[in-house]
């Protein structure tokens, strides 16, 4: 699974980032006020709606327990707090999970979290209406729930990345307060309820998320007494709140603007590798763009190593590059380079589009059956690095011999209602996967293709070939490691041909914060980001 738009440090920074002992005596209290760069849609988070890497940060990955978190420096799912251990796993003569949750596991209102948890989680991952992504679950026979405490979930087919299960963005939904209720009504805009450390005191459409602690929580109670996110879309507009201490703390996409923070006092800036990547998605179901060759050109068409160094560089420095696969070099075991092939190359662009019958008209605009290859771009508005892409990439593609328009819009409009809905013909976001698994069914196979009916489904570029489809399938189901890592690469070189997407960056997140106001350990998550232990942190002044 992933969610559109992260474990060594790169780039520079202007000091090493705070650590503090779990144990160790910190004070307590005091408001944090963040920034927050883009404001989810919807807090219904199975569903299409709550599909926002933003959303997850501020609100869903603080309030939902999950049965695996991804470990901040290996990068891999470690059970979490809310079972007692590994799950056990057997594979034969099926696939068969057995869960143990922690006994003192509770709800904020103080009822346990149990296996009913769990089994409505998978039923309304499997039934309910427009819900974003089923992978996995699907994979799901039965859940069984022998006593409170005991999961047992036995697969219909294999499933070799079943510890993102019950977690990643999703995490487990209390039964007890929504069965028999339309979940989407109780959920999409905010709930009270919580089984994680924070809870939802309030979230003010365009201007603010506040957070409190849960009082129930039964593991490390945060020692700050509320967070506030102040939404601020305006990339700029962020930088400047952090210059003049409107907010103290920061976790933005990378910006030109920030290369001045670094000089900044008592600011810490670093740069974590992560799994976020960034990427140009074609949807293949429109013209134009529908034929591979004009993707392919396109491709070729792309300086990619000079929007990295101009646009990441002065921040990241020179070892941030531009990125060859759908998936990032932080990810060890599976990163591949099949995209290494495509480089600027104008004569590889001619003899493309030349084969495929386009041929070029007096205004230097390639044209083929009377369709003229003008294309139009989508991205988030606000963000200054995204709009200097679409000018560098409208400059490269117009010496292609491509035109290059742009129709930018909100965040939660993109990725709640236009990707879904395929209306667009290129976008320009990032993805973050749930964990470190290569499957890539989510993004490009014909089953996740949102339909006006039912919108559920990830594949957003309507990826629709036999091939892509059957292997990638299979990787999903394929529980021997020597065969998923040849057909791993196999599919790979698939997508690479296909080009429903060319990969650009390994979008780098830039954790920014005010080192004489905040402590505590501050790190990126390659997954859930800077926020991932906030009840960790603390105010060292009386306000932070």
């Amino acid at each position: 699974m992933v969610l559109s738009l992260v474990a060594a440090a790169c780039g520079s920074s202007s000091k090493k980032a705070g650590t503090t002992g779990a144990n160790a005596k910190v004070p307590k209290g005091g408001t944090l006020v963040l920034s927050a760069e883009q404001e989810l849609d919807c807090a219904d988070f199975i569903a299409t709606c709550g599909n926002s890497l933003w959303g997850s940060w501020t609100v869903g990955e603080q309030v939902l327990p999950r049965a695996y978190d991804v470990d901040t420096q290996s990068g891999k799912q470690v059970p979490s707090i809310l079972l007692t251990g590994e799950a056990t796993l057997e594979t034969s003569p099926k696939q068969k999970l057995t869960y143990k949750i922690n006994p003192k596991a509770v709800w904020s209102d103080n009822a346990p979290i149990t296996s009913a948890d769990f089994k409505y989680t998978w039923d309304q991952i499997m039934h309910g209406k427009g819900i974003y992504d089923t992978t996995g679950y699907k994979n799901i026979e039965t859940v069984d729930t022998p006593d409170d405490h005991t999961v047992v979930v036995t697969f219909a087919q294999p499933y070799p990345d079943w510890k993102a299960l019950f977690g990643g963005f999703y995490g487990v939904l209390p039964n007890h307060l929504l069965q028999g209720k339309d979940r989407s009504t109780e959920m999409k805009d905010g709930f009270k309820w919580s089984g994680g450390p924070w809870m939802l005191d309030h979230w003010t459409k365009g201007q603010e998320i506040k957070l409190v602690p849960n009082p129930t929580y039964w593991g490390a109670h945060p020692n700050l007494d509320a967070i506030v996110f102040k939404i601020i879309t305006d990339t700029a507009a962020e930088t400047q709140a952090f210059k003049t201490g409107q907010i103290a703390a920061m976790f933005p996409q990378i910006q030109l603007d920030q290369a001045s923070l670094k000089t900044l006092p008592d600011t810490t800036l670093s740069v974590p590798y992560n799994f976020n990547y960034e990427a140009i998605w074609f949807n293949t179901s429109k013209p134009v763009v529908s034929d591979k060759a004009v993707r392919q050109a396109l491709s070729y068409a792309t300086d990619r190593d000079l929007i990295v160094s101009q646009l990441f560089g002065p921040v990241a420095g020179p070892s941030l590059k531009p990125i060859n696969s759908f998936t990032t070099p932080a990810n060890k075991e599976w990163y591949e380079e099949p995209f290494s092939k495509y480089k600027r190359d104008l004569t590889k662009v001619n003899d493309t589009m030349t084969a495929a019958g386009w041929a070029k008209g007096a205004d230097g605009i390639w044209a083929k059956g009377g369709q003229k290859a003008n294309i139009t771009m989508r991205t988030t508005t606000g963000n200054k690095r995204r709009e200097l892409t679409e000018q560098i990439l409208q400059s490269q593609w117009k010496e292609a011999g491509f035109g290059l328009a742009f129709d930018n819009q909100k965040s939660g409009v993109l990725f709640g209602q236009t990707l879904p809905a395929g209306d667009f013909q290129l976008a320009l976001f990032a993805q973050t996967p749930t964990d470190n698994d290569p499957g890539q069914c989510t993004n490009f196979c014909k089953a996740n293709i949102p339909t006006s009916t039912n919108q559920s489904g990830a594949n957003y570029t309507r990826t629709d070939d036999a091939q892509i489809d059957s292997l990638w399938t299979k990787i999903d189901q394929e529980i021997d490691p020597g065969q998923r890592k040849s057909d791993v690469t196999a599919a790979n070189k698939l997508l690479a041909d296909f080009v429903p997407a060319l990969p650009v960056d390994p979008l780098a997140d830039v954790i920014i914060y005010n080192s004489a106001k905040l402590g505590g350990p501050i790190a990126g998550n390659p997954v859930y980001g800077m926020y991932s232990n906030m009840q960790e942190w603390f105010c060292k002044t009386p306000a932070c």
